[in-house]
């Protein structure tokens, strides 16, 4: 990896909170001061707003890379270790090393190698270009994927929510029991489990439940 000395990469993740599927990091490498038309916290944009700038930081940006980890992983390792892990994935997809890297949040994930500072960011979104480029990013990408798992399980509505547990979500989760995108290490699916695990028990006199 070439040094690309003054600039910075911002790193930042979105699907930390759903019950289903992956959760995704983004790294974007900025050159000094710079800034991005449109930029800013995904969570104050609009959907047709995040693809618009989403755009523009693929086209502007000096690089971008995305990383993420998978709904296994994230059961094997859990969402703090998935997350981290996912970070690192964006992180080596860059070519250049930056001078620094700005993380949203208050948790680092280990970077083997790089020489530079790494610097934590609580609200980074809102505060550094870098990182807030690299939120649209990350939810730009993990709502497509979203919409993809839609297309393979339709009835849990995953291109509304993007697996978030909103009241629908949970409705459905709760009538259909969890399929294989979902989070097994969250608690709501694995109350749904245990209720489909019981729903399926035989009564004892040898007869299954209505």
């Amino acid at each position: 990896m070439n040094v690309a000395l003054e600039t910075v990469a911002g790193i930042d993740e979105a699907g930390r909170g759903p019950l289903a599927g992956p959760v995704v990091a983004a790294a974007v490498l900025l050159g000094p001061g710079q800034w991005i038309e449109g930029v800013r916290d995904s969570k104050q944009l609009s959907a047709p707003q995040r693809a618009v700038a989403a755009g523009r930081i693929r086209a502007e940006a000096l690089e971008w890379a995305l990383g993420e980890a998978s709904r296994e992983e994230i059961d094997e390792l859990n969402i703090l270790q998935a997350t981290l892990l996912a970070m690192r994935r964006a992180f080596a997809g860059l070519l250049r090393a930056p001078g620094r890297v700005e993380i949203d949040g208050n948790r680092a994930p280990g970077l083997p190698g790089f020489p530079g500072v790494i610097e934590t960011v609580v609200g980074g979104d809102r505060l550094r270009p870098a990182i807030a480029a690299a939120s649209i990013l990350a939810k730009v990408h993990r709502d497509a994927e979203m919409r993809r798992l839609h297309a393979s399980y339709p009835s849990y509505g995953f291109d509304r929510h993007k697996g978030y547990p909103t009241v629908g979500h949970r409705a459905a989760l709760a009538a259909l029991g969890p399929c294989p995108a979902h989070r097994r290490s969250f608690a709501p699916v694995r109350a749904a489990l245990r209720a489909a695990a019981l729903s399926a028990d035989p009564l004892p006199d040898g007869k299954s439940p209505a």
